[in-house]
């Protein structure tokens, strides 16, 4: 049984994944994301490893998922092969929209910023890296990954991410738990489903840690089981899944996902807005430009940061300017509005839905730099597309990629 290890730039778990397919009874081959597409039908089996793929440019997995290597594990996963993605694998899963598998794979959830959550306090955001508890969901599906699994296995196996969070929207949740695609959930050592940190490490929906498709033989997982031997038994199932394999035709989902609403951007009342650039190269535009060219989708992509803040008076503002959090002035300098506005180029305003890192900023100019009197910080990315020929349809062939923004993460604006 082959499995191929699918790496893309960044990826960094081939290692363990390796041995840990080894340690099941199966043959690993490394594959790389430039290496000849149509070998990639003759494996049995694929994982997506974890690490940084394209240095989360853009977002987790959004890059990669874009890449033609993708396009051939769908066609390979519309055969019944298994297909398992962890950590930035899943993340990789979620943006093609393998899982939770809607019809035409359209992209029905997201994966995004940590939230670490006690008794109602964020307690931290961002990377976390600890070791956790899981266990298949009340209602699992029997599925590629969880045959030699049973209900009373907990399964203590590593977490390290910043983008960990399942976030769903509440219609797809009940038909995802109605099939049980949640198949894993974070636990505490006895079992107990707990959602509040440290037992939720990322703050994930329902404390949801692997999702699946409702074939049943592609699964998201967050965790990383292939670093100790505590997590061999979703390999183990997966090999025998391979030697029954037989191809389940099942309907899509349900859910309908919803076009994204993209309205015109209109700051708040009593806010500032400040938009820093980059005076060095910025390989994150570079990356989403050469990710759309390689789909034909022929486009210039430059990118700001944005700030929109809120607070009591000018002497705070310049206290806040002055403090260094938002921008480091010898790598990156403030623009004007009508900078961004350019004729010819069309400009978005990328904003969380929760905004953690405007959060985390507000309370580091309070307890690091005794500055108060900030109402609020909210954080954003302006991307700038512009295209030579056929402005507005590459655009909307821009925004139909997703590769700007996750509709169910963030909120999208024409700035």
């Amino acid at each position: 049984m082959r499995i191929a290890i699918i790496q893309f730039p960044g990826s960094n778990c081939e290692r363990e994944t390796i041995l840990a397919v080894k340690r099941a009874g199966m043959q690993p081959e490394e594959f790389l994301w430039n290496g000849p597409k149509e070998k990639l039908t003759t494996f049995d089996g694929f994982i997506i490893v974890g690490g940084f793929s394209y240095e989360d440019r853009s977002r987790s997995g959004a890059i990669a998922a874009l890449d033609p290597v993708m396009r051939i594990i769908q066609q390979q996963s519309d055969l019944g092969k298994p297909v398992l993605g962890i950590c930035n694998g899943a993340q990789i899963l979620v943006e093609t929209g393998l899982v939770p598998g809607l019809s035409g794979n359209k992209i029905g959830l997201a994966l995004t910023e940590n939230k670490r959550v006690r008794n109602d306090q964020v307690l931290g955001v961002g990377y976390y890296n600890a070791w956790i508890n899981m266990r298949l969901s009340d209602d699992y599906q029997y599925n590629a990954f969880t045959r030699t699994l049973t209900p009373k296995d907990i399964l203590y196996v590593p977490v390290a991410h910043g983008e960990g969070r399942f976030v769903i929207p509440p219609g797809l949740l009940e038909e995802i738990k109605v099939h049980g695609l949640n198949v894993f959930q974070y636990c505490d050592a006895k079992g107990n489903i707990v959602d509040e940190f440290p037992v939720n490490p990322n703050g994930s929906i329902n404390n949801i840690a692997a999702i699946s498709n409702k074939a049943g033989n592609v699964m998201a997982m967050m965790p990383h089981p292939e670093r100790t031997p505590n997590g061999d038994k979703i390999f183990h199932s997966m090999r025998e899944y391979i030697a029954n394999r037989k191809v389940e035709q099942v309907a899509p989902l349900h859910y309908q996902a919803r076009p994204a609403i993209i309205a015109k951007y209109q700051p708040k009342q009593k806010t500032r807005e400040l938009i820093v650039d980059l005076i060095i190269t910025d390989n994150h535009a570079m990356s989403v430009e050469n990710a759309l060219r390689k789909i034909e989708i022929p486009v210039k992509i430059k990118r700001r940061i944005h700030w929109e803040i809120a607070c009591d008076s000018d002497e705070i503002y310049q206290k806040i300017i002055s403090s260094g959090i938002l921008f480091n002035d010898r790598k990156e300098s403030v623009v004007s509005i009508e900078e961004v506005k350019q004729p010819h180029e069309t400009a978005f305003l990328v904003r969380p839905k929760e905004d953690m890192l405007g959060l985390q900023k507000k309370q580091m100019l309070e307890h690091h730099f005794n500055v108060y009197g900030v109402h609020s910080i909210h954080h954003g990315v302006l991307w700038n597309v512009i295209a030579r020929e056929e402005h507005d349809h590459v655009v909307e062939h821009v925004i139909n990629s997703h590769i700007l923004f996750n509709p169910y993460a963030h909120d999208c604006y024409y700035y």
